[in-house]
């Protein structure tokens, strides 16, 4: 009973609040571990997504596996928490009989209390890393206001709430005292940050402030809602040579109509005049972006003019998803899914192959440069490492061959790019010293 197996599922969101659950439940006395696959534990605590209809079907398989695992004995008592949790416990409890206790997104300490532990607020930066020593998730918001039409977060995390700064940079030393040279800077929306606390948008003062701190090496940025882009993070991103020519900004849409629908509160001529902003003051950045296609309404000339734009922009990294109808949400009140499925489907497929093509011309380009490079795993023949335009688990990889020397996971050299796929890098070393 004194090992427990922490289970997360869908974002990096996620992943942090197991990582502080885990801390207090190792000051209470436990062994955790993060491991699927975990046999020796007699608990276990899966962390749920609710976010979209495939992430929740995920979130129910393993709580399925877990529970048939505690009817054949092979654990004894079994808990469901975080998002799925938060929406949907009283469907579930009488469903699944073999959990335990559902809690929501915001009673971490009733987990630990229900385990018999006492939950500690001085440990509210402590954190035990289930990402490689040298990288790690930095969370400094919760919830959001926005409330675009298709979005579920509100609704299960509440409205945006910022961490106090102070409070994220003891916990961004504690990471770098730890090891840790790579933070990823994520909320929902981090580009408001502050607003709550301190009456306005303070995400480029916060980020000043952790280029401050010994031992971090690059730091960046995801999760960032286009409306409103303050101009002082652009300026901090382009001076501070921490700070990664890279950002996560999910535009989802473009055609004016479409964002009009979705309540993104931009328009169509915004998009576009943010990503010469953004290129102008920080000529190599990489843009990374998350796309909507079949929301209810969407015509054959709004898609055109979504492949025009994804054409336009050129983007280094992107995703496309296929509307769901969510619970709760304006658009599942008040629009009709009207789109077919099929319709769906070959939409996302054709962006993808209009970004593969991008993608690989992308990293042709590539081809002979010398960058900065951090080791992330040593996987058969290669060393698989990362450039500041490439966030770990999301994006693609640089490949070096070994060659029969021994890199450092989570140093830093200098490689010179020699090859291209759509998705991958390959390159060789030119620095031996590490950094």
């Amino acid at each position: 009973m004194k090992k427990i197996n922490v289970i997360t599922l869908g974002c990096s969101k996620n992943t942090v609040d197991s990582e502080h659950l885990m801390a207090q439940l190792a000051a209470a006395g436990y062994t955790v571990a993060a491991d699927s696959d975990r046999t020796d534990a007699r608990v276990v605590v899966v962390n749920t997504c609710g976010f979209i209809g495939d992430a929740k079907q995920e979130s129910i398989d393993m709580i399925l596996r877990a529970a048939a695992a505690k009817q054949a004995g092979r654990i004894d008592r079994l808990f469901v928490v975080g998002c799925l949790s938060e929406r949907y416990a009283d469907e579930l409890r009488p469903e699944l009989p073999e959990v335990d206790e559902f809690f929501g997104v915001k009673d971490w300490e009733g987990v630990v209390r229900a385990l018999g532990g006492e939950w500690r607020s001085d440990l509210a930066t402590e954190r035990r890393l289930t990402t490689p020593r040298h990288y790690a998730y930095l969370k400094i918001g919760e919830g959001c206001d926005w409330k675009c039409g298709y979005c579920a977060i509100p609704l299960i995390r509440g409205p945006h709430v910022s961490v106090p700064m102070e409070q994220v940079l003891d916990e961004a030393r504690r990471l770098a005292a730890g090891g840790v040279r790579e933070l990823m800077v994520i909320a929902q929306d981090t580009t408001y940050y502050g607003v709550d606390l301190y009456g306005r948008r303070r995400l480029a003062d916060l980020l000043t402030e952790l280029c401050r701190i010994g031992g971090i090496e690059w730091i960046r940025l995801h999760y960032a809602y286009p409306t409103g882009f303050p101009d002082d993070v652009i300026e901090v991103m382009a001076h501070e040579p921490k700070i990664c020519k890279y950002l996560d900004i999910p535009f989802q849409h473009i055609s004016d109509a479409q964002l009009k629908a979705m309540k993104r509160r931009h328009t169509k001529a915004d998009a576009y005049r943010l990503v010469e902003r953004l290129r102008a003051a920080v000529p190599d950045i990489a843009l990374r972006t998350t796309l909507l296609v079949g929301y209810p309404g969407e015509t054959e000339a709004d898609f055109a003019e979504l492949l025009q734009f994804v054409d336009d922009v050129r983007f280094d990294r992107l995703g496309v998803f296929a509307y769901s109808e969510e619970e709760g949400t304006y658009s599942a009140l008040h629009l009709k899914d009207d789109v077919p499925d099929e319709v769906k489907r070959r939409r996302v497929e054709r962006i993808m192959e209009r970004q593969k093509a991008i993608s690989l011309d992308n990293n042709l380009r590539r081809v002979g440069r010398t960058e900065r490079v951090v080791v992330d795993a040593r996987q058969g023949d290669y060393y698989v490492c990362r450039t500041q335009y490439d966030s770990p688990e999301v994006d693609q990889e640089l490949l070096i061959p070994a060659g029969g020397r021994r890199l450092r996971r989570g140093c830093f050299y200098e490689a010179r790019i020699t090859a291209a796929e759509e998705y991958d890098l390959y390159g060789e070393l030119t620095e031996r010293r590490k950094r």
